[in-house]
Parts: structure tokens; C-alpha cells; sequence
């Protein structure tokens, strides 16, 4: 008697997605959420994104105004997301109800008048090459935003989009992770540059990196990070050997329980050699970033792309049992905990007036506590700052669809 041919494929192995394994340890982050990147709305575009388990139905007007809404038409509920842009109405497609700029019902599609029925809309900005949407809990208004960052050199920027399983928080976190850089990312040494910084809905840290390369050899990259809320990282990276100057954005946008998409934008330029005529420095500049533009990209979407299996598969622990070396991850933690709801399970305990995290080697760290933090051995430092070992290149590899040029 012969094996059933029916129950001969492949086994199921391997570690289980984050957004199979179970119920989310997270709930949706509030804020503001990048949920495209500007060149995908042309105008009269109508386009459909996820976020926090919905659809967002996102167009843009004839003025190039941008309107994010429902996804369902009110008068019998068919998706948005099907309709078109009509000067500066959107129309719905089943019974050609149009809605204006601001969300009223204009007319109907047989000339009766219109209902009292307006579209749910959405907060909406448009800043440094993304679209981002505003969603909180209870529908409060917005109260913190993203700023304009600055641009460097003079080509467009690069920019790529993944989709997996995971949790906003996780990228963000993974910032002030600095014991990854090492374990992951292969850096030889790092130091920082001072405790990370939080006021409100932002934080800043800096970090330089200690790397060797064929030819190069040793060299060091100093980065410094902005972070807004649990949504974006604007990354600045120097390295002077070679005068690269890069500036990254990072995007995370929880599009359901344990899952996310990650949008990633680069723009780059070389320093103008200090010893060279300032027309010929200029040209040599420019030369090397468009030769080299594509290389970079390349290699800072693998740097990124290392942490995705973990991403993909890791759960969030809480609290965790941190070592030294680890970083400041857990002032981190209590700073994240304002973007969730209060009676969540990431809500914070009573703390001061401010909730500010506490700085690095505050007295406010030095013993154990509900998020992990390690007091230190006896007679050694409180510093809480992580610095790892070592630092490296990025990982080769690059994950599907890297590249998107875009014209901004």
C-alpha cells in the first residue's frame, strides 16, 4: 500500500509570521501614519490604503489638494475607493453621488437633491516626499506634527516599499536597539553622542560608528536621528572620509493586528573636495552622486532589510529582561506609551507631572523595574546608554521591490 499522494507535499516549518503566531501584544499606534509617498496621487487619482485594520480611501483634487476619507458612501455603501475625481468632487461609482472638497453630498446621479450626508474624512498632510494620515482612538484631533526636513543634493530621491508581519513600535524602537547594530548589523564600535532627547512627540539621539573597509580602511559614519512619534525616523548619515552625506526616512504604518508596511526614502550628494576650484569641486560632487546614487540605495535597503526576518517573526515582550549593552530601550518604552490608548496593556504607570522618560543615568533607572531595566553591578556605572562593540557593513541582499525613483 502506497503513501496518499494527497498528504505527500511539504511540511509546515520554520518560525510562524508575528501576525500568525497570535493576538497582537499591541494595539494601533495613534497619530500620524505615512500611507504613500506624494508621486503615487497624481491629480484625480483616487487611491486605497490600509490602515489600522480599515481601508483610507485617498485622493487628490484638481487644485492638487489632498482628501483622505471612509472608505463607504454613506447613501448604500459602496467603496470609494472605486470612485473618480471630478474636478473637485469625489464621485462614488454606484449611484454617481459626487461629494465635495468637504465632504458634503453635491448632488446625485439623477438630478434629485442631494442628501444630508457627509463623508467621514480624515486629517491629511503631505511633507517630505509621503502622504501621512492622522487616526487616534477617540477621534481626537491632531496635536503634534511631522516637520519638513531638509533636503540634500540635487537628484531625486530614491524610495522602496515593503509589506510584513510586525508592529510599528518595532522600527522605531529598533533606533535606540544599539546592541543590534553590533549582534545584526555587524558594526565594529559605536559610542553615542549624549542620552536621547524626548520632548513630547519627538525624540533625538546621535551615534558615531567605527567601520573599516578594503581600501577605505578604518573610517568613521556619524548618524543622527529625529523620530515622530511611532510613524517616522528621519536619519542623517555623515561620513567624512569619503564626504557622503545621506539623509533616510523611515515609515512604519501598522496596517492590521501584527502586521505593517515600511516605506523607505533616500536622497544622498558628496561633499565638493575642499582643495579643488569651486566649479570643478562642484562637478566632481555631482558626478559622484549620480554614478554612485544607485549603489548607495542599494546598500542602505539591505542595512534595512537585515532586521525584516526579525521583524517578521519576533513578539513583543513586555517587560522585557534587558542587559547592559543593550541600549536605553526602556525610557523608550515609557515614552511610546502615550501613542496608545490608557487602558491598553502598554498604559503607563502613575509617573511625574511630565511623563518625560528619565535621562541616561538618572537615579530614575538604576533599579529593576516593569520594563527591564538592569541595575548596575555593584561599584559600576548607572550608564544606561548600550554602547555595543562593534560595528559593520550592511548586510548583502536586497528584499523585493527596492527601488521606486521619484521625481520630488
Amino acid at each position: 500500500m502506497g503513501l496518499s499522494r494527497k498528504y505527500g507535499t511539504a511540511i509546515t516549518e520554520g518560525p510562524t509570521p508575528a501576525d500568525v503566531a497570535g493576538q497582537a501584544a499591541l494595539p494601533y499606534p495613534d497619530g500620524w501614519a505615512a500611507v504613500a509617498f506624494s508621486e503615487e496621487l497624481t491629480r484625480g487619482k483616487v487611491l486605497t490604503r490600509p490602515l489600522a485594520g480599515e481601508d483610507v480611501v485617498l485622493y487628490r483634487l484638481g487644485t492638487g489638494a489632498l482628501r483622505a476619507v471612509k472608505p463607504y458612501c454613506p447613501h448604500l455603501g459602496a467603496h470609494l475607493g472605486l470612485g473618480k475625481v471630478d474636478g473637485e468632487d469625489l464621485v462614488c461609482p454606484f449611484h454617481l453621488f459626487a461629494f465635495g472638497p468637504d465632504g458634503a453630498c453635491v448632488r446625485t446621479g439623477y438630478e434629485t437633491a442631494p442628501p444630508r450626508s457627509p463623508l467621514g474624512q480624515y486629517p491629511v498632510c503631505e511633507v517630505n516626499g509621503a502622504v501621512f494620515v492622522w487616526r487616534h482612538h477617540d477621534g481626537r484631533a491632531p496635536d503634534w506634527t511631522v516637520p519638513e526636513w531638509h533636503v540634500v543634493g540635487h537628484r531625486p530621491a530614491r524610495s522602496g516599499v515593503w509589506e510584513m508581519a510586525g508592529h510599528a513600535q518595532e522600527v522605531i524602537e529598533n533606533s535606540v536597539d544599539l546592541g543590534h547594530f553590533a549582534t545584526l548589523h555587524g558594526w565594529r564600535r559605536a559610542e553615542t553622542g549624549g542620552p536621547v532627547r524626548y520632548d513630547g512627540a519627538e525624540f533625538r539621539l546621535s551615534m558615531r560608528a567605527h567601520e573599516s573597509a578594503p581600501v577605505l580602511g578604518e573610517f568613521t559614519v556619524d548618524v543622527r536621528v529625529e523620530g515622530y512619534g511611532l510613524a517616522a525616523l528621519h536619519v542623517d548619515v555623515h561620513t567624512p572620509r569619503v564626504g557622503l552625506r545621506m539623509c533616510t526616512t523611515v515609515l512604519p504604518t501598522a496596517i492590521g493586528p501584527n502586521r505593517m508596511q515600511l516605506r523607505q526614502l533616500n536622497r544622498l550628494t558628496f561633499d565638493e573636495p575642499a582643495r579643488l576650484p569651486a566649479p570643478l569641486a562642484r562637478a566632481v560632487s555631482r558626478a559622484a552622486t549620480r554614478v554612485l546614487d544607485g549603489a548607495v540605495f542599494k546598500a542602505s535597503c539591505a542595512f534595512t532589510a537585515a532586521d525584516f526576518p526579525v521583524w517578521h517573526h519576533k513578539q513583543y515582550v513586555q517587560p522585557p529582561r534587558l542587559a547592559h549593552g543593550d541600549g536605553p530601550i526602556g525610557p523608550f518604552r515609557r515614552w511610546a506609551r502615550r501613542f496608545y490608548p490608557p487602558q491598553s496593556a502598554t498604559a503607563p504607570a502613575p509617573a511625574g507631572r511630565t511623563g518625560t522618560p528619565p535621562a541616561p543615568g538618572s537615579g530614575a533607572e538604576v533599579t529593576t523595574g516593569a520594563d527591564g531595566i538592569p541595575s548596575p553591578a555593584p561599584g559600576g556605572s548607572s550608564r544606561r546608554d548600550g554602547t555595543p562593540g562593534r560595528v559593520g557593513a550592511p548586510e548583502p541582499g536586497l528584499p523585493e521591490r527596492p527601488e521606486r525613483p521619484s521625481p520630488h
